[in-house]
């Protein structure tokens, strides 16, 4: 029997029959039959770094037992899985105290990941986030841990010489997965409100314009090239001084492609955060918008933090 079915207690994705012989013995809930798997055959692995985790199914403990606990302490990391065989159950939770229904998490799988189905796991229930082969370098799955955790199951394989499982991760809580609800309707302009906290939250925060826009069907997303002008805040260099010493900076963010961005005149505020090593546009109104906007909620002391507007 698969090991997802031993877990789930039935076929993937779906609950077992709930009808007993006469006189067979109560079948146990399905967090009941969850546990006694867990502890009966699972064995636990610890991440060195706390946030990455490397492994092999051809390792002496992954043949004896069919299932692995992995233990994550991070807020973004990566899991790869070498000649996957059997099942892992992935335990991520920040290095801070956060209550986990306040949690989101992503992942990205590895491009030519193949060898194992990762599901989403709740009481013994299964839901297929990526299947085995799904070759899509530009997929991302997220979800609330309070909806599960993560299920990696191998699939059967004559020859596992060549197949690797693997994908990145990222851990949100509270504001940062109200920005990644943004990122998901990017094509709505934000609200004031919206604006104001994307200031004060964001990875980036510059003032520019834009320079230019390659469309990119095949990741169904579009390239802006920015010219900026005032740069409030970046994390991990997103915007680079301009070759010829003019004191502007430059540098590309991306959004989905349905937006249909163009190049165009005039001056924006433009917010957003790295995701999976991009920088993806947030809110970016006009900045002579964005300037109305604080001036009102100054005038109202709103404000929930200061930012030159000049």
């Amino acid at each position: 029997m698969r090991v997802a079915e031993r877990v789930a207690g039935g076929r993937a994705g779906q609950p077992g029959p709930t009808l007993l012989a006469p006189g067979a013995a109560p079948r146990p809930p399905p967090l009941l039959l969850l546990l006694a798997v867990l502890l009966g055959c699972a064995s636990a692995q610890y991440s060195s770094d706390l946030c990455s985790w490397k492994g092999s199914g051809l390792t002496h403990e992954a043949h004896r037992k069919e299932v692995e606990q992995v233990y994550l302490r991070c807020s973004a990391g990566s899991v790869e899985w070498m000649y996957p065989t059997g099942a892992l159950i992935v335990n991520l939770r920040p290095n801070t105290f956060s209550p986990s229904r306040h949690l989101t998490v992503c992942i990205k799988p590895f491009r030519d990941s193949s060898g194992a189905n990762i599901y989403l796991e709740k009481t013994g229930e299964l839901k297929l986030l990526v299947r085995d082969g799904d070759s899509d370098p530009g997929r991302v799955q997220c979800f609330s841990l309070e909806q599960g955790g993560l299920f990696v199951e191998a699939t059967p394989q004559q020859d596992i010489s060549r197949r690797a499982t693997g994908f990145q991760y990222e851990l949100m809580s509270g504001r940062r997965a109200l920005d990644l609800h943004v990122l998901t309707a990017p094509c709505r302009p934000c609200s004031s409100t919206e604006v104001l906290l994307a200031v004060c939250t964001s990875d980036f925060v510059v003032r520019g314009s834009i320079q230019d826009v390659t469309h990119v069907p095949e990741h169904q997303e579009s390239v802006i090239h920015l010219w900026v002008s005032r740069l409030y805040r970046q994390k991990s260099r997103v915007f680079q001084l301009a070759p010829e010493g003019s004191g502007h900076w430059q540098g590309h963010v991306t959004t989905l492609l349905e937006c249909g961005v163009r190049p165009g005149h005039g001056d924006f505020l433009f917010t957003g955060h790295m995701h999976f090593g991009k920088a993806q546009l947030g809110c970016a109104p006009r900045f002579s918008d964005f300037q109305r906007m604080y001036r009102d909620a100054e005038e109202r002391g709103l404000n929930p933090c200061e930012i030159g507007t000049e």
